[in-house]
This record gives structure tokens, C-alpha cells and sequence, in this order.
């Protein structure tokens, strides 16, 4: 079996005596020192590169690799955090940051009641909280009462014509059977959304449709869009492709 030789054995062991007293320092989380001490030096390498490398270097490439990697270790870590700040103080802010949440963990039902609890007094027409309220009942497979936000959405000037609006009124339209509607906000969306959501949903829409040949277009589009991604962008932007390719199959 292969073995380090009894030098590196011995830095490796003082580095992650290091990164513990870090841990502990600067408040961390206490099951990074099982992380660290458990799969040395697995463990070391993941927690520099999810908590120091951010520290130190604060772009937003390394800002990102560590969230990324906080994020695959303790995917619920937001959500309990946005929770007890939820229980601390229950304002708009920390609901509206529980919700999101909730969303990236499927409880599209907790995220709703959490954005209708959100719409009242001066936050009734608040344009975040109608769009993710929409966009939970469009989830929870409830377009009839996603459709009245969306249109309330429509009478805001700044509001009423985004990438992200637009999307979701075309996923309402056409869960209502309203397809030359869906189809021009679909559209739309697919050549204004950032990222691949967009186009992947309008391609799934046309092959609904029976038009296979148009969403094998824009299948080939998504393609050439994704070996131009950056690597960090890939995976998120694969599913999409992924989501699209089996529509069109």
C-alpha cells in the first residue's frame, strides 16, 4: 500500500492542526474539524478552498468555489440559517432570504406561504415577492392563481417586461392551454433570460408542440452556447441542456 513518507506526514498533520485552529478562530462551523482531521488531506484542501481561498482573495471566482463548496457539504445550511434569522426577526428581508431558500431545496409550498405572508401593507406590489410567489405556485402546479400576480406584475412599468416575468407567464399560458400566448412570451424569454433557462424551456415548449424540428434548432443552439461556457457555469447550464434534450428525443 502506498504511504507518505514520515515527513510529509508529520506537515501534513501540522497543517491541519493549523486549519483547525482556524476553524475554531474565526467561528466556523464545528463539523469542519471532522472534515479537516477525518480525510487528511482531503479534508484540509476542501475547507481552503470553501473557506480561506474567499478570505484571501476575494474575487468572485473564489467567492464562488466556496460557496460552491459549502454548498455540496451542507446543502441545507442556508436554509436553517435563513430560518433562525427568520425566528430572530420576521421581517420582509429574512423571509423574502428563507424563501429563496426553500425554493433551491424543493419546498416550493413553504416558499409560497412565506412570499404571501410578505405581500401586504407596503410590500403589496412588491415586484420580487409577486415573481417569486408566482413562481412557486407555478411549481406547486397552480397557474390559475399564479396568472393574477403575473398580470398585476404586468401594470408595474419596470416590472411587467423582464427576462424572469416573461418566463414564468410563459410556463402559466401554457399550462393553461394558452399556447400562442406561451409561445410569444416563451420566445421572447429564451433570447433575454440569463443563462440556459430560458432557451431550455422554450425548446421543451416546442417539442410539446409537435415541432421537433425547431427544437432540435434550438437544442443545437444550447450546445454551441455550452462548449463556450465557463467550466464554473457548466454543470447548472448541462442540467438545462440535459432538461431540454429529453423533450426533444
Amino acid at each position: 500500500m502506498f504511504s507518505l513518507p514520515l515527513p510529509l506526514i508529520g506537515l501534513s498533520f501540522l497543517i491541519a492542526i493549523a486549519l483547525c485552529v482556524h476553524v475554531v478562530r474565526t467561528g466556523q462551523q464545528m463539523y469542519w474539524l471532522w472534515i479537516i482531521l477525518a480525510f487528511q488531506p482531503v479534508g484540509g484542501i476542501v475547507y481552503f478552498v470553501a473557506i480561506i481561498a474567499p478570505a484571501w482573495f476575494g474575487g468572485r471566482t473564489a467567492q464562488n468555489m466556496g460557496q460552491a463548496a459549502r454548498k455540496a457539504l451542507d446543502p441545507q445550511r442556508e436554509y436553517r440559517e435563513a430560518a433562525q434569522a427568520v425566528d430572530d426577526a420576521p421581517t420582509v428581508a429574512n423571509r423574502v432570504r428563507m424563501a429563496v431558500a426553500a425554493t433551491e431545496l424543493g419546498k416550493h409550498a413553504e416558499a409560497e406561504r412565506l412570499y404571501a405572508d410578505s405581500l401586504t401593507g407596503m410590500y403589496a406590489d412588491d415586484a420580487q415577492l409577486l415573481l417569486g410567489r408566482a413562481n412557486a405556485l407555478i411549481e406547486l402546479n397552480r397557474p390559475n392563481d399564479a396568472l393574477p400576480l403575473l398580470e398585476k406584475l404586468g401594470e408595474q412599468p419596470n416590472a411587467g417586461r423582464t427576462p424572469h416575468t416573461m418566463l414564468a407567464l410563459g410556463r402559466v399560458y401554457h399550462a393553461l392551454g394558452r399556447e400562442e400566448q406561451a409561445e410569444t412570451a416563451l420566445s421572447w424569454a429564451a433570447d433575454h433570460y440569463p443563462g440556459f433557462e430560458g432557451i431550455a424551456r422554450y425548446t421543451v415548449f416546442l417539442a410539446r408542440m409537435g415541432r421537433k424540428d425547431e427544437a432540435r434548432e434550438k437544442l443545437a443552439e444550447i450546445d454551441k452556447r455550452l462548449s463556450k461556457t465557463h467550466s464554473h457555469f457548466r454543470k447548472e447550464a448541462k442540467g438545462w441542456r440535459d432538461f431540454a434534450a429529453q423533450a426533444v428525443v
